[in-house]
């Protein structure tokens, strides 16, 4: 038997996936700024720092949390395997899109091709945890939904990618953030809604059972933990980086009112 599945979304994860996305924006955009040192250099923590702010926490698990936050009356459970894929994939394309936009990020032809590139992570991230989404059924899609989640995702990037590179203080980057995870919520529910699902059993309240499969009861702990660690890793680098820059400054000033002392002498 084919049945529709009957899904509704709990608004209150809606909220919490896009207070994900906009804390993951922020501090990819932090990060995105410090990228080149002052002699043109590629910091590769500060990439990796964005990879894993925007990729990472402000799409993967924005993802899962909105998926959490999809109620279904069937059972599902999610497989590992692409679960983590689809992190290493859109975290791996959200650095190789900052470190080439990051060569010239003036130039219009190289953001936008980084901005595509970036997208197309974001696209199979979003579609390849879909795909590691179990019930006992299937999943028919809307083409005209999912092309237009993949034209956000597109737009939503090569913004993205401008705004690492121009949001200066800390209100601008505030703004963009939010700006953000509008967009980037914008492409996965758009995704979702393009989405039907449909069971093939009567055994509705049965979970699917694989090797590498987690119940959507054990989701949650995983996607936290995941997003805690990163978040806390981020916090760490970013916030030595802080004081390291301020510290060169509280030190030249003891010596610069030394040499103003002196100068008077």
């Amino acid at each position: 038997m084919n049945t529709p599945v009957n899904t509704q979304f709990d608004l209150a994860l809606v909220a919490l996936s896009f207070l994900f996305s906009v804390v993951g924006s922020f501090v990819a955009l932090t990060a995105a700024n410090r990228v080149k040192d002052a002699n043109g250099r590629i910091s590769r923590a500060n990439l990796l720092a964005v990879g894993l702010g925007l990729g990472g926490v402000g799409v993967w698990s924005m993802h899962f949390i909105g998926m959490l936050a999809l109620r279904m009356d069937v059972g599902s459970s999610y497989a590992m395997t692409e679960t983590f894929v689809s992190l290493g994939v859109v975290v791996i394309a959200a650095m190789l899109a900052v470190r080439y936009a990051a060569a010239n990020p003036n130039s219009l032809p190289r953001l936008s091709l980084a901005g595509t590139g970036l997208g197309a992570g974001v696209v199979v991230m979003h579609y390849l945890g879909m795909f590691g989404l179990k019930i006992y059924g299937y999943i028919t899609w809307n083409t005209l939904l999912v092309a237009a989640s993949v034209l956000i995702a597109v737009v939503a990037s090569t913004v993205a990618l401008w705004l690492a590179f121009n949001t200066p203080n800390l209100a601008r980057r505030v703004q963009a953030s939010v700006a953000m995870g509008v967009a980037v919520c914008a492409m996965h529910y758009t995704g979702m809604a393009g989405a039907e699902f449909v069971c093939t059993t009567d055994a509705r309240a049965a979970i699917p059972q694989g090797a590498d499969f987690i119940s959507a009861f054990e989701l949650p702990m995983l996607v936290i933990v995941a997003t805690v660690l990163m978040v806390l890793m981020l916090a760490l680098d970013q916030g030595m980086q802080y004081l390291m820059a301020r510290r060169p400054k509280a030190q030249a000033s003891p010596l610069v009112a030394r040499g103003a002392v002196s100068r008077r002498g």
